[in-house]
Parts: C-alpha cells; structure tokens; sequence
C-alpha cells in the first residue's frame, strides 16, 4: 500500500476469552498489517514485577505506558501506508473512541471488529487456555479476574458499530 493512501488502524474487542487475540493474529496474517496484543507487552515488560495479588491501578498504569508506545509505533506504520492490529482488549466504549480518534489524527480511519461469544463458552476457553497454555496464552486468568473484567466489559453499541463501520465476529 503506497504511503499517500493510510491504511485502516483495525480495533479489536471482546470479552474476555472470546478469541480477541486468535483472530487478531488471523486478521494481521490476511491484511499483511502489523498486530499490538497488550497481553504480550505486559507479560514481557512487567508481570514479572507485580505485586501478588495483582492491583488494578498498578496495572492500568503500565497498560498507558505501552499504549503510548504502541500508539507512535502505529503512527509510524500509518505513514509507511501499513494496516495495524490492535488486540488491546477496548472493554470500553470511551477506549474504543479514543484510538478511533487517534486513527483520525493520522489520516486514516478505525474499523472495529467485535469478537462475540457468550460467557459460558469463553469462560471454558479461558480454562482450557490456562492449562494448555498454547500459543494465546499471557497468564492465568482465575474465575475472580474473569468476573471482574465481566463486570468491567461494555459491548459496542449498535451506533459504535455504524460509526466505526464495525462488524461482529462470532466464533
């Protein structure tokens, strides 16, 4: 993709569970863009450093640290003409609108993928994930966690969706 013309910034959200990052790594592969899982970045840069039992603030703090980052690097690639990834969770309406926004300031445009599934089935995944842990895996997710960010999650909404010409992944 030639450089005049800005590549889509692709926003990846779900439950948790739900395959966010699986389909990611399947969406980079096809779109040849580069994928920014928050998963990797934060049990590369910091898990090993965090206090037991794991704290919210110190951990959203950390999640802004790699952001920042991932942002230049997003903006650098939408300026090379490059499609990113981004598999940063987006529990949040608010989150999603700030990186769309973002992909405005850089000439180019968010596209949202919403990865559905219900919470029996992605609570099962979570399981089966912790004690494989295969390719996907980052940590454990215990059934405290996985409640809490339940609580935590806000689907998109049908005008989100519209707006940011979004489309719902059900696998």
């Amino acid at each position: 993709m030639a450089a005049d013309q800005p590549a889509l910034v692709h926003l990846v959200t779900g439950a948790t569970g739900a395959g966010k990052t699986q389909y990611s790594i399947a969406l980079a592969e096809q779109m040849g863009a580069v994928r920014f899982s928050i998963d990797d970045w934060m049990t590369r840069l910091f898990w090993m450093d965090s206090p037991q039992p794991i704290e919210f603030e110190w951990t959203i703090e950390r999640i802004a640290r790699c952001e920042a980052l991932i942002r230049d690097l997003v903006a650098a690639l939408a300026g090379q003409g490059m499609a990113s990834v981004l598999d940063l969770g987006f529990t949040k309406a608010d989150h999603r609108a700030e990186f769309a926004d973002f992909a405005n300031t850089l000439g180019t445009s968010a596209k949202l993928h919403w990865v559905d599934v219900p919470a029996e089935q992605r609570w099962a995944r979570v399981v089966q994930r912790n004690s494989q842990r295969g390719p996907t895996y980052a940590m454990d997710v215990d059934r405290a966690m996985f409640d809490f960010m339940e609580g935590e999650w806000k689907p998109p909404l049908a005008a989100e969706l519209e707006l940011l010409a979004g489309q719902v992944i059900r696998a």
